[in-house]
């Protein structure tokens, strides 16, 4: 496979393993490859396409070559080097016997002027088509799961802005696909026929405007549906500008994405379903997709908390290897803290937190929120805690509610103020040393513009809360160290007075 450490082929890779395929992934970097939980089941060679050896050693005994690269460089070299890769894989594959070759492709109209991007997949496919390796050529649109850069551009857009000047082809028709389905599609290439030698548009059962498709995400992330305002002055290059100030998606991914929809990209008819049955549930509709990236729905297991964002095995969840600009937005206040008390003194503390014990810092400052959340009618800080020192998944705790215990170790809190997101606290307690560690983190995932900038207005104040948190605990836990050990020491000096008035006694 070439192209398995991109956010396709990175997916890709444990279902054929899983399948019962063996794999040779072709890299550039043996590194970036050992990211993958699956790097030690498949055979690695190291170098790039362009490289003739290198790609002849790849392609060795190979039965099926999945090609799932593509340049997102600018300017017209990128062109070239698609085209020199292409040539060189294919003619390494006819001399190798390769019994086939899959190429993901762009899905695009047969009579329009196509962006340079998609002229050059059309060009790839071609090349391998003429190979003389039966090719089978999957030509898709939009991708919809966590991570991919079509996908996010929907996200970081709908989320970042209540309303949107547009560029005119936000009114152009799109077919987009679940990134599940793209996995059904090229699984399904590997067993068609051998004499199958052609290109097949793959879509998921929804034609949207592209405006539709922001709604739609904004439907299914809980935000207010988008005012769009298709504006016929922005052109590709200054709209691609506009993408890559307020989103967070570099301007060397943003334009090739924005050219790419100046065209309708509709499926053109559905040969494909004579090749490649469609999967047993039926395609996924794209508000279904949706709800799949977000992680409101799982695929392969229930998913309890942010907290396992990154062991998630479903192909539209995130993977560690996914760009720095993928996924959800999410902010952070994390502090570190170490003390002389011992890990179980340390855990008392942090179990024993809120109520009429308090939270260790700026009592004002959360009396404060709590009024404030009672006047936009949540529940504030008047529900208190069940028992004064035990904790259990479920209990409430003044604005939050308990969502995970590790007894001795760690505590989740999930909160249930009114904020225009989702918003835990996790306090934790760790053996170091001759004391203790404890590590507190706040999370915040923003919901639209609100969320973002209700983040901005309250980290003024994290420095005092947060920060006089931590040291106000691991402070008590000391001090209830040092209580205890005076009250040991007294409690000996008494009996050893007692033993030896006991001792003149007899």
């Amino acid at each position: 496979m070439l192209g398995a450490t991109g956010y396709i082929g990175g997916r890709l890779v444990p279902r054929l393993l899983a399948a019962g395929y063996r794999v040779r992934v072709l890299a550039r970097d043996a590194a970036r490859v050992a990211t993958f939980e699956w790097s030690e089941r498949v055979e690695i060679v190291v170098g790039a396409a362009a490289d003739a050896s290198a790609v002849q050693e790849a392609v060795r005994d190979v039965d099926v070559l999945y090609y799932l690269i593509h340049s997102m460089s600018s300017g017209k070299a990128f062109e070239e080097a698609d085209r020199a890769a292409a040539g060189t894989v294919a003619d390494a594959a006819a001399a190798a016997s390769v019994a086939r070759i899959v190429y993901l492709g762009g899905l695009h109209p047969d009579d329009a002027e196509l962006s340079p991007h998609l002229r050059s997949r059309v060009e790839v496919g071609e090349i391998f088509l003429a190979s003389g390796v039966p090719t089978l050529v999957l030509q898709a649109g939009v991708v919809i799961g966590s991570g991919s850069a079509s996908f996010e551009m929907v996200r970081h857009l709908t989320e970042v802005l209540p309303y949107m000047p547009a560029p005119k082809w936000v009114r152009n028709r799109i077919q987009p696909i679940a990134v599940r389905d793209v996995m059904h599609y090229l699984l399904g290439a590997a067993r068609v026929a051998p004499d199958v030698n052609r290109a097949v548009d793959i879509g998921g059962p929804d034609v949207l405007r592209y405006g539709q498709m922001m709604n739609g995400y904004a439907v299914e992330a809980g935000l207010p549906q988008r005012a769009i305002a298709a504006l016929p002055v922005l052109t590709p290059r200054l709209a691609s500008h506009w993408v890559n100030l307020v989103t967070p998606i570099p301007r060397a991914i943003a334009r090739p994405l924005v050219e790419s929809l100046q065209n309708d990209c509709v499926v053109k008819n559905h040969d494909v379903d004579a090749l490649i049955p469609r999967p047993e549930a039926g395609l996924t509709p794209y508000r279904r997709a949706v709800a799949l990236a977000l992680g409101r729905e799982r695929e392969d297991r229930v998913e309890t908390s942010w907290l396992d964002a990154d062991v998630l095995d479903g192909p539209s969840d995130p993977l560690p290897s996914d760009p720095e600009w993928a996924g959800r937005t999410v902010f952070t206040d994390t502090r570190t803290a170490h003390t002389t008390a011992d890990p179980e003194r340390l855990w008392r503390v942090i179990e024993g937190i809120g109520g009429v014990n308090g939270w260790y810092s700026q009592p004002l400052l959360w009396a404060l929120r709590g009024w404030m959340d009672k006047l936009v009618g949540g529940v504030g800080l008047a529900r208190g805690r069940r028992s004064r020192s035990r904790l259990e998944v479920g209990d409430a705790l003044d604005f939050w509610r308990v969502e995970a215990v590790e007894r001795g170790r760690m505590l989740r809190l999930r909160a249930e103020m009114k904020v225009p997101g989702g918003a835990w606290l996790e306090l934790r307690a760790s053996p170091e040393g001759d004391g203790s560690r404890y590590d507190q983190r706040a999370v915040f995932f923003p919901r639209g513009l609100a969320g973002r900038l209700y983040w901005l207005a309250v980290l003024p104040f994290h420095g005092f809360i947060f920060r006089g948190m931590a040291n106000r605990i691991t402070a008590t836990a000391e001090g209830a160290d040092s209580a205890d050990s005076t009250a040991s020491a007294a409690s000996a000096d008494s009996a050893g007075s007692t033993a030896s008035a006991g001792s003149t006694a007899s």
